[in-house]
């Protein structure tokens, strides 16, 4: 067998829900990956990396192209968001990553960003019924990722709520897609983004650096 295969193989049965190994394992490492994020640890990338390649294998088996095609940015963003971290990780002053709030203008960008690439991915979607059987419910969890990924990468405290407006839409569609385990893990992922835009919206206001004395205001 190969490991391909045995990716795709059935690991159990729960609550008449067929639990695949690729589904089971890519979701597990991936709320690693999200406690890692949480704990702004920079090893956060690499297991992101890790869990997009392996979920890969559990989207193709479900013919959902969208969630291929997520896994797929996940993957190029992780690596681009651990160089970013490299970076900028000595931008706090207790040597961790620094964290912050977007600007308005920042914030624009991200929700037209969102809206344009969610009409652009469902679009195409809705063109070729091959590539989604739920074309715009996958637009939007493949955009929303990547909007939520790459405001991680910038330090962003918006970046735990682009990920909740996702797990609004991703836990039903796992379900209803046969992946009922990712649908579980997107419940738990819900507990751990409130925790984490807690820790990080504290976080931002202690990296407020305070202006010099005689400093214009």
């Amino acid at each position: 067998m190969s490991a391909l295969s045995w990716l795709n193989a059935e690991a159990f049965t729960a609550f008449d829900q067929h639990i695949l190994w690729s589904d089971m394992i890519g979701n597990c490492v991936g709320l690693f990956a999200l406690a890692l994020g949480w704990r702004r640890s920079i090893w956060t990338w690499p297991a992101q990396f890790a869990s997009g390649v392996i979920l890969v294998a559990a989207y193709a088996s479900a013919q959902l192209s969208g969630g291929v095609g997520k896994q797929l940015l996940v993957i190029g963003v992780a690596l681009w968001g651990w160089q970013q971290w490299r970076r900028g990780r000595q931008q706090a002053q207790d040597g961790s990553i620094a964290v912050r709030f977007a600007t308005w203008k920042e914030r624009g960008l991200l929700a037209g960003g969102a809206v344009v690439g969610t009409l652009a991915v469902g679009g195409l979607f809705t063109l070729y019924p091959s590539l989604s059987w739920s074309p715009w419910a996958d637009a939007y969890i493949f955009v929303g990722t990547l909007v939520a990924m790459v405001a991680q990468a910038r330090g962003l405290v918006e970046f735990w709520f682009a990920w909740l407006l996702v797990d609004l839409v991703g836990v039903p569609l796992a379900f209803n897609s046969g992946l009922a385990f990712s649908g579980l893990v997107y419940v738990v992922y819900f507990a751990l983004v409130l925790w984490g835009m807690r820790d990080w919206w504290l976080r931002s206001r202690g990296s407020v650096k305070p202006a010099l004395e005689g400093a214009a205001a």
